[in-house]
């Protein structure tokens, strides 16, 4: 069996396949042989050692995988041996509002991930693969999709007829496009890439803006809108972007403030999210049982997962570097082998 780890120093040139020992399974417990893992850029954070420097080395990194329940222990009742199915990020949040330390038993970090051919969770931290999908499709669901679910219908309210400001074309937002469309409401993107937003315009976007070409895109926002906003925000580029997104959302509107993509801002005027009743809501992921829900609507909808490319696993940096790059649109997965 084999793992990859951030060994002694953090970094993406200090990844490594290592061998992984063989788990005992506990009474409650199921073994995952997973076949794929995809990355989110809180993995490329966790292995740059900017997401949490104080981190334990060594440490399997990544938050997403899938794959086939190959052992279960003797009282498990869930799940039976050739199930196919998707570890929850945080591990033992299960429903409603989370504990701090329900969001603090988070795989990737602090726990071992998933990029390693066995994993061994609890029973009740894991969810079914929606039947329709492969193993590299279902990977991008536990952390990007959730988020977005999450965002728009767990802590949001979304309607048919209602509208969505969508911040880039990474995992998070292409899932937040596919989610509102099933909603039916109407939908605005953003990106600095022309051939991304026709991608997204193919996925369903019923507005694009080029923000390299539009830089107060927030102005263009509010004209796409007859001058009122929208009612959702998916804000993925943080403080850099955040202004931005306050003058697009509608009076009582909602912000989902879910990445850090855009950095730091130096000033950010609060003002009118005051004197317009603007909800700014913080983002982690979701519940074992939003998960369930959002893998159903998945499942009733066959909606498929937009995979920009699969990785080998001997590539695993160049799959990290090109998350880096953010040339991607969707979701990088990497392949683990049998």
């Amino acid at each position: 069996m084999k793992k990859i780890v951030i060994n002694g120093n953090f970094g993406i040139e200090n990844l490594e396949i290592q061998e992984q020992e063989s788990d005992n399974v506990l009474p409650h417990e199921i073994q995952i042989k997973l076949s794929a893992a995809s990355l989110n850029y809180r993995d490329l954070l966790m292995v740059k050692g900017e997401y949490n420097p104080r981190q334990k080395l060594p440490l399997v990194p990544c938050s997403d995988g899938a794959g086939t329940v190959t052992a279960v222990g003797s009282a498990v009742s869930r799940f039976r041996i050739g199930d196919r199915v998707m570890p929850v990020f945080a591990q033992t949040w299960q429903a409603g509002s989370p504990t701090l330390n329900e969001i603090r038993s988070t795989l990737g970090g602090p726990l071992d991930g998933t990029l390693r051919q066995n994993i061994c969770v609890p029973e009740y931290s894991a969810v079914k693969i929606p039947a329709h999908l492969s193993f590299n499709e279902a990977a991008t669901l536990p952390c990007a999709a959730l988020t977005a679910w999450s965002a728009l219908f767990e802590y949001g309210n979304l309607q048919a007829g209602q509208s969505v400001l969508i911040l880039g074309t990474g995992g998070v937002s292409v899932f937040a496009l596919q989610f509102a469309k099933l909603a039916g409401a109407k939908t605005i993107i953003t990106s600095s890439s022309s051939e991304k937003l026709q991608m997204m315009q193919k996925l369903g976007a019923d507005h694009i803006i080029n923000y390299n070409e539009k830089k107060d895109w927030g102005k263009e926002v509010r004209k796409l809108t007859g001058n009122v906003g929208v009612d959702y925000v998916i804000e993925v580029g943080g403080a850099g972007t955040l202004e931005q997104s306050i003058r697009s959302v509608r009076v009582d509107g909602t912000i989902s403030l879910i990445g850090i993509l855009a950095g730091r801002a130096p000033e950010l005027n609060l003002l009118p999210v005051l004197m317009q009743n603007v909800r700014i809501q913080g983002i982690l992921v979701g519940s074992r049982r939003a998960f369930e829900n959002m893998n159903d609507a998945i499942e009733m909808n066959k909606l498929t997962p937009l995979v920009d490319r699969v990785f080998p696993f001997e590539e695993h940096k160049e799959a990290f570097l090109y998350l880096q790059s953010q040339k991607h649109m969707g979701k990088v997965v990497i392949a683990i082998p049998d």
